[in-house]
């Protein structure tokens, strides 16, 4: 549960707590692709000729604020009146040098000021030393940043698919295990008819017909997952109608309505939440699956899947953890709901002593 709450709050703050807080955490920096863990290096932050819109502070939290700056990576800077030289880092080994005037650098307030002043300014608020906790993938973006806010991806795909599957399963597995008859062979035919079609071929084909995208995976996988939950919910119901308060209910005249909101419901409420954990995991699996095969979350938006896709070939480099790394983060995740669901599952057994 620490673990579930910790990724959930990175999700939500991810781009308050990122060194990368662009939109999707895509600030390329060519010139540092595929750096190792802990690699350090002096930006210089050129303003932006563009003028960007400006954004709410609401808006920033959660979707990131667009770069006013350039960074461009260098080795050292000097000053030569109103010219600043700086040593533009290429790569390991080479460089170039760079001129650039000082004025075109300072905002409008800055401009009237003299040298030394201009100087100080510069130093103090166009440098900027950054440490990559893990490294860059190969288009110079900061894996620790791409990593928290992908995050956001797999806690949303989770979270949908649950709802969608819990939403669906719950209604046809009720009316299935409560009317019976032939409500059930409809419905338990549907739940054969998906059931013998395996998760992933139904996946593309949702996506095939709904198309690509962030929101449209997350409903394809919803939609793919209710059938086991019909299944068991079904059995459940089944199960809890033929108890003694049920038929009690019914023998004071109980609508069906109430009957099935107030008496069966609340007391299948533990399978429900075992089979909402297990979905929530096995939802991340596929989304990171699909992301795999590119048809599920699309560049530059971040997710664990994606990421393994555009990295796994440095597995045989000396750069695997571009690859390891967001594995390692599905595995956490996936295990700690897996563990939840075995735990809700003891907990709520009330049949075992």
């Amino acid at each position: 549960m620490i673990v579930i709450a910790i990724v959930i709050v990175i999700a939500v703050f991810a781009y308050s707590i990122v060194t990368d807080s662009s939109p999707n955490a895509n600030r390329m920096i060519v010139e540092l692709g595929a750096k190792k863990v802990g690699f350090t290096k002096t930006l210089l932050l050129i303003p932006q000729q563009q003028k960007r819109a400006t954004v709410s502070l609401m808006r920033q939290c959660f979707f990131g604020k667009s770069d006013e700056y350039k960074y461009v990576p260098i080795n050292g800077y000097s000053f030569s009146g109103h010219q600043l030289i700086v040593r533009h880092y290429i790569d390991e080994g080479m460089e170039d040098t760079f001129a650039y005037n000082v004025q075109d650098l300072l905002p409008i307030a800055q401009k009237s000021a003299n040298v030394n002043e201009q100087q100080n300014y510069i130093v103090q608020h166009l440098f900027k030393v950054q440490k990559f906790i893990l490294g860059t993938d190969r288009y110079g973006r900061d894996i620790l940043s791409r990593l928290l806010i992908g995050s956001r991806v797999s806690v949303g795909v989770g979270l949908v698919a649950v709802l969608l599957s819990l939403s669906i399963g719950v209604l046809l597995g009720v009316l299935a295990g409560y009317f019976g008859s032939l409500i059930d062979n409809v419905v338990m035919f549907i739940v054969n008819m998906f059931w013998s079609v395996p998760t992933l071929l139904l996946v593309f084909a949702i996506t095939l017909t709904i198309g690509k995208g962030f929101w449209e995976i997350f409903i394809a996988i919803g939609l793919t997952m209710w059938v086991g939950t019909a299944r068991l919910i079904r059995g459940q119901v089944m199960v809890v109608r033929e108890l003694e308060y049920v038929t009690a209910a019914r023998a004071i005249g109980a609508s069906h309505f109430r009957i099935i909101t107030r008496y069966i419901l609340p007391n299948i409420i533990g399978p429900l939440m075992v089979v909402a954990a297990s979905n929530f995991a096995a939802a991340i699996l596929i989304e990171a699956g699909l992301s795999f095969l590119g048809i599920g979350i699309q560049p530059p938006q971040p997710s664990w899947g994606l990421m393994i896709k555009e990295h796994y070939n440095f597995l045989i480099t000396n750069q695997p953890l571009a690859a390891i790394i967001p594995g390692l983060a599905i595995m956490l995740v996936v295990y700690a709901f897996n563990i939840l669901g075995n735990a809700l599952r003891d907990v709520m057994d009330v049949r075992e002593e």
